[in-house]
């Protein structure tokens, strides 16, 4: 998941349009990356998949021209060129979402279905304001995963998985937002907006909202499929000693957000932690996920977990609903005395 792409101009973010209806009924093949456990980093015999050999670009590898620059070099009576040392894998990935800046439109070898070369745009802005994020094309998507290796990939189910990817994104999105709205202005702020439980938050952003909107935007992401978080490890620990409560799958995808927070006029820069969850489909066979969308466990992002997780469970059980309908006081020093 996650595959956005930061090489493009992008143009003026919009709503996106209708996706592919997802496939009913069906999983996603078996090359999908949704299916890569992040539970395997626990499992110290899980043998990794073997990649494939790398699928020629169309646009070139390298963005210097060598041929070129060995032109060049000749021309000024050099007898020597100097050699290039080779780039390390890590060089070659765009910095912004460590992924491979020149992924070809054009069909990969051997490929006999045409996919759609259209790209769709997000509505998460961009931090640097050249627009927003734009999603890979059904065609990007193939041979992206066929570069890192999922050389199985069913090219009938691109479509869906592209559909399911951008979905995904924008849940994942609308969830960042939620915190940024509750936190954005501060701690107390947020106890404030939070204090009355998740039912009541959109009452009291509006209540104490001060003129201005919050506009998070992403700065850059990172997929971590095989890094487990904490929280996911402790939930699958968790689901081994007490099966019938806690027991889950794994997650079958894990990203890492960085999001720019507008902070007394200074930009921050705040981590998000996502792990993505698939759950029972739906009788209908539509597929169903869970996202766990937070901040990382810093000191900053612990205490606005704390926050909005404690005085959620606080007023559920202080009744806070029916106290605010019917207010009493905790102690009644007119009440009967047990003893005379």
């Amino acid at each position: 998941m996650g595959w956005f792409w930061a090489d493009q101009t992008p143009a003026v973010g919009h709503m996106p349009s209708s996706h592919p209806a997802v496939m009913a009924g069906k999983e996603p093949p078996a090359g999908c990356p949704m299916h890569k456990k992040s539970l395997d980093k626990l499992n110290p015999h899980a043998e990794p998949a073997k990649p494939a050999a790398p699928i020629p670009s169309t646009t070139g590898g390298c963005p210097v021209p060598h041929d070129q620059r060995a032109a060049a070099v000749a021309a000024v009576g050099s007898t020597t060129p100097s050699t290039e040392e080779p780039k390390s894998i890590l060089s070659q990935l765009n910095p912004l979402n460590y992924m491979f800046p020149d992924l070809s439109q054009k069909p990969a070898a051997n490929q006999k279905i045409a996919l759609p070369t259209t790209r769709e745009e997000s509505t998460i802005p961009k931090a640097d304001g050249a627009g927003t994020w734009e999603y890979p094309s059904p065609q990007q998507m193939y041979n992206a995963l066929l570069r890192k290796g999922y050389t199985d990939t069913d090219i009938t189910a691109v479509e869906s998985m592209v559909s399911v990817h951008n979905f995904l994104n924008e849940g994942a999105w609308a969830e960042v937002v939620g915190w940024e709205q509750r936190f954005a202005h501060g701690l107390y702020k947020g106890w404030q907006i939070c204090k009355r439980g998740e039912e009541h938050v959109e009452e009291e952003i509006n209540r104490h909202w001060d003129g201005k909107d919050v506009e998070p935007s992403l700065v850059r992401f990172q997929g971590r499929p095989k890094e487990m978080t904490p929280k996911a490890a402790m939930l699958q620990v968790l689901g081994w000693i007490y099966p019938s409560k806690f027991e889950t799958e794994p997650p079958f995808d894990r990203h890492d957000w960085y999001v720019s927070r507008n902070v007394n006029g200074e930009e921050k820069e705040i981590r998000y932690v996502i792990d993505y969850y698939s759950g029972e489909p739906e009788a209908s066979g539509e597929p169903v996920f869970y996202l766990d969308v937070r901040p990382a466990a810093t000191a900053q992002g612990a205490a606005e977990r704390i926050i909005r997780w404690s005085t959620d469970v606080w007023w559920k059980a202080i009744g806070g609903d029916v106290r605010e309908q019917n207010p009493q006081p905790f102690f009644r020093h007119s009440s009967p005395k047990p003893f005379g």
